[in-house]
């Protein structure tokens, strides 16, 4: 059966859900910043053997509805789509800013059976003191050239997308005006996920997580990435890792794993991925 697109509009949020079936215990996947439950198309066929898997747009992406990024608002939304479509206590997977919203929702139910955080504890652009293994004179200057471009970035997004790159997006990912085509989310939702200070860094909060998580790291800086804007990475990693470790030391249910990929790892190794995540609901599986 193919999957089924499920729209709940009873809400003050609308959210777009899809259905990918499968059989076994439910899993939630949960996407990153500018993305869409398509991010998910090469990972939830590979658990469908093993799990019932759906997936969600969250608030101001994809065909859900627009509202304010409100933490314990967005776990509402998460609430209401587990509530509709059925789902018994899933596995939230999240994926960047799903894996900080899978982090919260971990936080609120400590005893879930657990979520998967793929690349989801900090944001590139976050707290000095969050970089590690770089000289301070030389975080000053690439922290300004991370914001310059963060903020360019922000520019585009308040404009309409030239016909040409608004092409090389999927429809899901656009919203259509009386002005022009422009990306989704918009600018006050994106400016606002930016500046969040949980955003900008979750690593404290694993401490407190109860239920089994398992945190997926990139090893990889993101391809192409301009001027020496990829010098700031490995330093941004190697702060990740310094403060994540210590936290799961002695928490035998909190497990870290690395693969070789960037960021964007779900779409890079989504087999790998999948495989990750059957290691934390079901160890003797592996991916289909």
């Amino acid at each position: 059966m193919p999957p089924q697109e499920v729209i709940i509009d009873d809400r003050p949020v609308r959210l777009a859900v899809r259905d990918h079936g499968g059989s076994g215990s439910p899993v939630l996947l949960l996407h990153g910043l500018g993305g869409t439950l398509l991010h998910w198309d090469a990972v939830a066929p590979r658990l469908t053997g093993a799990h019932r898997v759906v997936s969600m747009d969250l608030r101001g992406h994809g065909l859900s509805g627009d509202g304010p990024w409100e933490w314990e608002a967005v776990l509402d939304d998460v609430r209401a789509v587990i509530d509709h479509v059925g789902l018994d206590a899933p596995v939230l997977v999240g994926h960047s800013l799903g894996g900080m919203v899978a982090v919260r929702w971990a936080l609120r139910h400590p005893d879930g059976p657990g979520i998967v955080n793929l690349d989801g504890l900090r944001s590139a652009e976050t707290a000095p003191r969050h970089y590690a293994g770089i000289e301070p004179g030389e975080l000053t200057g690439l922290l300004a050239e991370l914001k310059a471009l963060f903020d360019a970035q922000a520019e585009m997004m308040a404009r309409p997308l030239p016909e040409a790159q608004a092409a090389m997006l999927p429809e899901r990912a656009l919203r259509t005006t009386a002005e022009g085509v422009y990306a989704r989310p918009d600018a006050a939702l994106a400016r606002q996920i930016r500046y969040d200070p949980y955003f900008q860094d979750s690593v404290e909060a694993v401490a407190d997580i109860r239920c089994p998580a398992l945190f997926v790291l990139a090893t990889e800086n993101l391809p192409g990435l301009p001027g020496r804007v990829g010098d700031l990475m490995p330093a941004l990693r190697a702060g990740i890792r310094r403060d994540l470790l210590p936290l799961v030391a002695d928490r035998p249910h909190l497990r870290v794993l690395e693969l070789p990929a960037s960021h964007h790892m779900v779409a890079e190794l989504p087999e790998r991925v999948a495989r990750a995540v059957l290691e934390l609901t079901d160890p003797v599986s592996d991916a289909r």
